[in-house]
């Protein structure tokens, strides 16, 4: 017991030593052990937060398993019917969603006159689809009281007036909507009485939500197809479970994306930072560590005292991290907590977060024990003669001084070096490229969902002007006069008519499904497809990815479509993402008058850009009948919150490549200044001067750091991609290229890491010139 406290006792005072000696390095190290746990135990909590939230808000809500939005006359009668003979049904309810113009909605001092959402008025539900209060609780509506969904709270305030359409009601809260939460929902329910209902259901159009909860959700592909297959209402978007629960994890999920995959690699550059540290400790103990195996030390027992130091480390930097974590992850879960709430799951995250960082300290302990193996090739009687590990310097021999022309001396010197070391310098070469790909990678993935031509992704054609009429009489007159308009507007450049009807079409084990067809010419303005083109000829169709999939289609297969009661068989041209009408559409250019129109969606394009916001007041003005939106405030006002969340989470990416590539940097070449002791005497003993050295050094930096962005940015540009393509897929985006700021990721990134890295070498190096020829150069 004695001698086991005599040992602690030793160990403490060893490392006690060390650790002042090695202030810098200590803290470095620490700081990246920090940094690893912390986002590590970030990403954890928030997953496991966002997940529960959701399930939370779902479970609370009682969100249905199948929608069917429908405009038109109804038959509740026959739905009731069809939900009492089918066995899957748990719950059926047929609730009504009152659309009124955002023109109409004022709530407090803000309008809803530019807005791009279907906004409606409802009822709270009597058996299922709940909208719940900020504290999760169902709410009961007084007459005369509005809530307001969450997605609106910055333009009202509690007591506010909200006027609709003349009628005035004072706001009582927000509300949050399992199914229409999300900024990707292309509509928003408030929340009003019975009463207040009835009074203002002559103020807009009866949209109705026909909902169903299941028994059992995996019977859910077979519900779906047996609704279909009774011919019941279906005139509007069919969204199911799946579907509400991607649309509600996709903005967090985005930047929690972000944050796992800077995360993953800050760990990595990490160990290669404890490898630094590490090579370097046991360079500047080469001697000593010769002492100790000279006097019988065994190697187990060297180890286990830089072992000890680590571990102490380890865990500081393991429990500051944690501890960041929680200090961060307030202002990171607070929109999750705005829009899902709490999580029942809440106490699981913290536990999550802590065996995270406990892997890590783990791996740390692991990964130092086996950089460590190298004492046993370390000879006692080189450490001692030397003071130096001995170096195999093989390469770089046709790089001949007295052959160069081209280059300053010392750039030479500096260039041949790192060619003769390649092995050395390839631990700083990764951690540059680590460092470019983070500077990059979320920096693209931000410019790409903010571009204007990243709807081409999501199944919308790239232009300046959309016209949406739906939920109105007469259409295809009223779409004639919009056109006939545009035809005469030497303004508008070109334009497309696109019209949405439903058609059955017959599966492979001839069960029939309805599927919504989007008619037109598809050539004006194209969308991205993930696979195969847009259909061309009358007999060919696209299919969004989620119809493929579940038609088991893919792209040259066949399609058999009842049209007017005449089967019709189609080739598959093309598959492509979308996010709109619950992500099941197709695209085809035949002439069809059999069917009912669902919809129009006219879009356009200006010869003049500057004038897209006048001409979407003066269509919108003259239109009153149609949703009329500019394409850029559409983009804003349907991906604006996962927009905001990537460009916080990719400012952050920027700052932590910086920070590690300066410590990274100061750390090796003070580590190289250590190894080349008896290389700067030897130099300086040939008449080089401190400036020579330093200069010698700024070039191996620049050499080393202009091959790392280079490689850098070529795999942010391959990997970097596929792996932000995968966290883009959340999206539904099956198809993926990355819309690059050149300015940005080839110019100001490269310059901050060059000016970055420069700075940390001239730090790192300034021992270079207190080496003394005399301590260096004895036999």
């Amino acid at each position: 017991m004695k001698r086991h406290e005599q040992g602690c006792l030793m160990y403490n005072r060893i490392i006690r030593n060390d650790i002042s000696k090695s202030k810098l390095i200590t803290l470095t190290t620490m700081i990246f052990i920090a940094a690893a746990a912390m986002l590590v135990s970030l990403a954890a909590i928030l997953i496991v937060n966002l997940s529960g939230a959701i399930d939370t808000l779902m479970k609370r809500a009682e969100t249905p398993h199948f929608l069917q939005m429908h405009t038109g006359e109804i038959d509740t009668s026959r739905l009731t019917e069809f939900a009492q003979k089918n066995s899957s049904v748990d719950k059926f309810q047929v609730l009504e969603f009152l659309n009124i113009d955002g023109a109409q909605i004022k709530l407090g001092d803000s309008s809803l006159a530019d807005n791009v959402q279907d906004n409606g008025f409802s009822v709270q539900s009597e058996k299922f689809d709940f909208l719940l209060d900020l504290d999760g609780s169902i709410i009961s509506v007084s007459d005369g009281e509005l809530y307001v969904p969450v997605h609106y709270m910055n333009d009202a305030k509690l007591g506010d007036k909200a006027v609709i359409s003349g009628k005035e009601l004072t706001i009582a809260g927000f509300l949050r909507d399992s199914q229409m939460n999300s900024m990707l929902s292309s509509s928003k329910r408030f929340l009003v009485s019975a009463n207040d209902y009835a009074e203002m259901k002559s103020l807009g159009n009866t949209e109705y939500l026909i909902e169903f909860r299941l028994k059992d959700l995996s019977a859910l592909g077979a519900f779906e197809a047996a609704y279909t297959a009774a011919g019941l209402e279906a005139n509007g978007p069919t969204i199911t479970f799946p579907l509400f629960k991607m649309l509600n994890a996709i903005s967090d999920g985005m930047m929690i994306g972000v944050i796992l995959l800077v995360s993953v690699l800050v760990v990595a550059i990490a160990f290669l930072c404890i490898r630094f540290t590490l090579l370097a400790k046991i360079e500047d103990d080469y001697r000593e560590i010769g002492v100790m195996k000279a006097i019988g030390l065994r190697v187990s027992d060297i180890k286990k005292m830089y072992i000890a130091k680590y571990a102490v480390i380890a865990a500081a930097g393991s429990i500051t991290g944690f501890a960041l974590s929680f200090l961060f992850k307030g202002m990171l879960l607070e929109n999750i907590r705005l829009y899902m709430g709490e999580s029942d799951h809440s106490s699981f995250a913290s536990l999550f977060g802590m065996l995270g960082v406990l892997l890590i300290f783990i791996a740390i302990i692991a990964y130092v024990s086996g950089v460590l193996r190298r004492f046993s090739k370390i000879s006692a009687a080189e450490a001692l003669r030397f003071g130096v590990s001995p170096e195999k310097t093989a390469g770089a021999t046709y790089l001949r001084l007295s052959e160069n022309r081209l280059l300053n001396t010392n750039v030479f010197l500096g260039i041949k070096d790192v060619l003769a070391r390649k092995k050395l310098y390839a631990t700083m070469l990764l951690v540059l490229i680590l460092s470019s790909f983070i500077m990059i990678v979320p920096q693209n993935l931000y410019n790409t969902i903010s571009s204007k031509s990243f709807i081409e992704y999501m199944g919308i054609g790239s232009y300046d002007m959309r016209i949406d009429l739906q939920q109105t009489d007469r259409m295809p007159e009223k779409a004639a006069e919009i056109i006939q308009r545009m035809k005469s507007d030497s303004s508008i450049s070109k334009y497309a008519v696109l019209t949405t009807k439903t058609f059955r079409v017959k599966a492979e084990n001839g069960i029939q499904k309805s599927i919504k067809v989007e008619l037109g010419d598809h050539s004006v303005f194209p969308i991205a497809y993930s696979h195969g083109r847009a259909p061309a000829a009358e007999n060919e169709i696209a299919l969004s990815t989620l119809n493929a999939d579940e038609l088991g289609k893919t792209t040259g297969e066949h399609l058999t479509l009842i049209i007017d009661g005449e089967e019709k068989v189609f080739s598959v041209s093309g598959i492509y993402s979308d996010i709109t009408n619950g992500g099941k559409t197709a695209k085809a250019v035949f002439n069809d008058n059999s069917a009912n129109m669902l919809w129009f969606v006219i879009c356009a394009e200006l010869a003049n850009k500057a004038l897209v916001d006048e001409k979407t007041a003066e269509y919108a003005d003259r239109f009153t009948f149609a949703k009329v939106s500019d394409i850029e405030q559409f983009i804003a006002q349907t991906f604006g919150s996962t927009i905001d969340a990537v460009k916080k989470a990719s400012s952050a990416a920027i700052a932590v490549a910086l920070i590690i590539s300066v410590l990274v940097s100061v750390l090796f070449m003070k580590m190289l200044v250590a190894k080349d002791r008896y290389s700067i005497a030897v130099l300086k003993a040939l008449g080089f001067r401190n400036g020579d050295i330093h200069a010698q050094y700024m070039a191996r930096s620049i050499f080393v750091l202009i091959i790392g962005i280079v490689l850098g940015t070529l795999l942010a540009n391959t990997l970097g991609e596929k792996l932000a393509g995968t966290v883009i897929s959340s999206f539904g985006a099956s198809t993926f290229q990355f819309a690059v700021n050149p300015l940005a990721a080839y110019v100001f990134s490269p310059l901050m890491l060059i000016g970055s890295v420069l700075i940390a070498t001239i730090i790192g190096t300034s021992g270079a010139g207190q080496v003394k020829i005399s301590e260096h150069m004895k036999e």
